[in-house]
């Protein structure tokens, strides 16, 4: 029987039960729901993942307590910045954006640029001129504007330091991260994943993370899986850490989950790199690993129940 799959995630870090509040938990909850409901729905009625995929991020996108899209965090200058990528298991085609600013959804904008040009990769103006031509929707500063957001920029000017996400300044023991991403897989059995996020509060000189970059950050082969990381991107671009789950089922004939063990709670921990990742691949599997204290994250496929998690289990 033909199965479908998908599975989300809203980022990766410090996450403790004690320092989140009951209201807190549920809207968290709620918008993991929505998005992946919204992801689902695509599925089961015979769409693509790759519709899956981009319909599930839009989701996380417009919810201002994501770091994305709406709820992107500031950069050095104030504004918000943001970065995506998207790609497609069946054919390997890929998009990807870094450094925009005022594209309500930039995971669209990264589909575009893989559906309506010959690039993969589109950066800053040249990719916000790119999406004027294509008439995707813009938004004003004033829709990016979440408080939160901006008394963490505060925080991190006046000491000078890197916030990662939520509410602490970063340092190697308490860093958040936050990121959006999908993975899915459909009826006719094709793979896809995408990655969306805000980067870094306060940071400097257009520091790029490995959201946007195909195969450290997202990467899609229908021959192995569909990938999608949260975490300090500098150590997920120096490990290619999406694309490495892949190569390790592919040349070395490992399971979905024992790559996933190897990279995330042996590679990664051995370079100090903290975070999580999403993977599926073209069975249905789903892993869910994190090395961090908690990841928000969802599953669910066309055989087995939602499942919702933001702690360790």
């Amino acid at each position: 029987m033909k199965k479908f799959a998908i599975a989300i995630h809203g980022g990766a870090g410090t996450i403790l039960r004690s320092s989140m509040t009951p209201e807190k938990e549920l809207q968290y909850t709620k918008g993991l729901e929505e998005a992946i409901l919204a992801g689902e729905l695509v599925l089961s009625k015979g769409g693509n993942a790759i519709d899956a995929v981009e319909t599930a991020i839009r989701s996380l996108e417009d919810n201002p307590l994501f770091n994305a899209g709406r709820g992107a965090v500031f950069n050095h200058e104030g504004k918000n910045e943001m970065d995506a990528s998207i790609m497609e298991g069946k054919t390997l085609l890929a998009g990807a954006v870094t450094g925009i600013k005022n594209i309500k959804n930039p995971i669209t904008l990264a589909r575009t640029v893989m559906d309506k040009s010959e690039h993969v990769f589109l950066s800053g103006l040249g990719a916000m001129e790119f999406a004027e031509k294509m008439k995707l929707e813009f938004a004003n500063d004033e829709y990016f504007f979440v408080q939160l957001r901006y008394d963490q920029l505060l925080q991190a000017q006046k000491s000078d330091t890197i916030l990662l996400d939520h509410n602490e300044i970063y340092t190697p023991a308490n860093s958040r991260k936050g990121t959006v991403g999908c993975v899915a897989l459909d009826l006719f059995g094709n793979l896809a994943a995408g990655t969306s996020t805000g980067g870094m509060t306060n940071k400097k000189y257009g520091r790029v993370g490995d959201s946007p970059m195909i195969g450290a950050g997202t990467y899609a082969n229908n021959k192995t899986c569909a990938v999608s990381c949260t975490g300090h991107g500098e150590y997920f671009i120096r490990s290619v850490v999406a694309y490495d789950i892949s190569c390790l089922m592919e040349y070395k004939g490992f399971s979905l989950k024992e790559a996933c063990d190897l990279v995330v709670y042996k590679k990664l921990v051995d370079i100090r790199g903290e975070g999580g990742l999403i993977a599926l691949d073209s069975n249905g599997n789903i892993e869910l690993p994190y090395n961090s204290e908690g990841m928000y994250r969802a599953k669910k496929s066309s055989d087995s129940p939602l499942y919702i998690g933001i702690y360790k289990d």
